[in-house]
């Protein structure tokens, strides 16, 4: 079997990506800086942002369905080129004095609305792209990359951002120019999908709905995901609201969040190995009961540095159960429905991360930052009790047990 770093298709999705990602997290950070610095406006800043999420969240589904009704690879081209030049458009509209909020706006949701498609077409395109037995490690360096790109665009973007307000905007359009250039090579093999008129989209993502909901794992996978990414986001904010009133610097409290995507890297590149020595049931209930175990610690802590040890210790599990879960997923999943079963767990996750802080933000406020730690420490406990003792959990099958299922829908439930 040719390993993964000779894999020529492989390595033109991740390189191209791994470019992608850099940009796109110099540009997420610099993006509420300038908005104020136009505006002065936190609530301009907050509106604009808020525009992304709300349209990745609102073409999720569609974006699901759009990725197993049209050519995966000419999405994702279509993709990148949108985000290359909406991007472009605001570094010349920065450069010339022009830049408005309405402009923002408009590409902050081509930002938004072209990740909510890109994602699942690439996500869906990745079992064509390199074989069954080596999707685990695939799905790993995957994460590896996005955390690393995370952790390179952001402090990138600071840098630029302090040189010129424009630079970060610029480096990303270039990246998703570069992107674009490299998907150009990539080779998949053509989709053979029956034309159905585009209004019958909805019926489409319906199907999807229905299989999705009779596969008792995938449901409960759901479940658990939106659950505990509820509370984990939740509990982010109350630990650096917590961390603001006992005085810790500003600086350390960003030091917080970066030592998080490191401990997200260092358990992606050790995913590919536990997903092998764990079972899947293991590798994910280990994650709910590390939780449990460290987050009270928010409570005794109260150093910026030993704040960020804490998250990255939260870190280092979950992208091993993201591995099990996702390459369980693509297995089991006819390749028509690939997309839009991406395309659902894309907006459950983003519900949970879009409504958690929110509600720790309200329990800071109304109870205090220790009570809050405390509250989202028993929810995640009473999670791990559940999901402990569920029966379809115990049940989840190794890799080799989950079988593509291509063809398993009748023609008209497609």
């Amino acid at each position: 079997m040719i390993p993964l770093s000779r894999n020529r298709n492989y390595q033109v999705l991740w390189g191209s990506q791994a470019l992608a990602e850099l940009g796109f997290s110099a540009s997420v950070l610099a993006f509420p800086l300038l908005v104020l610095a136009v505006t002065q406006s936190p609530v301009a800043a907050g509106l604009v942002m808020g525009i992304d999420s709300a349209a990745q969240l609102l073409a999720g589904l569609p974006a699901g369905a759009l990725a197993d009704r049209w050519d995966r690879k000419r999405l994702m081209l279509c993709c990148e080129a949108a985000q290359a030049l909406a991007v472009a458009a605001l570094v010349v509209a920065l450069w010339l004095g022009v830049a408005d909020v309405p402009l923002m706006a408009g590409v902050a949701a081509v930002m938004g609305t072209c990740r909510a498609l890109f994602e699942p077409a690439e996500e869906a395109s990745l079992p064509r792209v390199v074989p069954a037995e080596q999707l685990g490690q695939a799905v790993a360096l995957n994460s590896a990359r996005g955390y690393f790109g995370q952790m390179t665009g952001n402090a990138l973007g600071g840098v630029l951002y302090g040189i010129r307000a424009w630079l970060p905007f610029a480096l990303d359009a270039v990246t998703h120019t570069l992107a674009f250039v490299g998907l150009l090579f990539l080779k998949m093999p053509k989709q053979e999908r029956a034309r159905a008129p585009l209004r019958e989209l909805h019926l489409e993502i319906a199907a999807g709905l229905r299989w999705l909901v009779r596969q008792p794992l995938l449901r409960v996978i759901a479940l658990c995901a939106v659950s505990l990414n509820f509370f984990f986001y939740a509990y982010y904010l109350v630990v650096v609201a917590l961390a603001r009133q006992r005085g810790v610097p500003e600086f350390e409290i960003g030091l917080m969040a970066s030592v998080l995507g490191v401990g997200g890297m260092l358990g992606a590149l050790l995913a590919p190995w536990l997903h092998k020595v764990l079972s899947p049931y293991l590798s994910i209930i280990s994650v709910f009961w590390a939780l449990v175990a460290l987050t009270p610690l928010a409570l005794v802590l109260h150093n910026g540095y030993l704040l960020g040890a804490l998250f990255c210790g939260m870190s280092l599990l979950t992208p091993t159960a993201n591995t099990t879960i996702m390459t369980y997923q693509l297995l089991l999943t006819p390749d028509e429905l690939r997309g839009r079963t991406a395309g659902v767990m894309s907006v459950v996750a983003g519900i949970a991360s879009t409504a958690g802080p929110a509600v720790g933000g309200l329990l800071v406020e109304l109870a205090g930052g220790e009570v809050a730690v405390l509250v989202c420490t028993g929810g995640i406990a009473l999670l791990a009790v559940l999901a402990t003792a569920n029966r379809t959990l115990r049940r989840f099958p190794r890799q080799a047990e989950a079988t593509p299922l291509a063809g398993f829908l009748p023609q008209q439930e497609r």
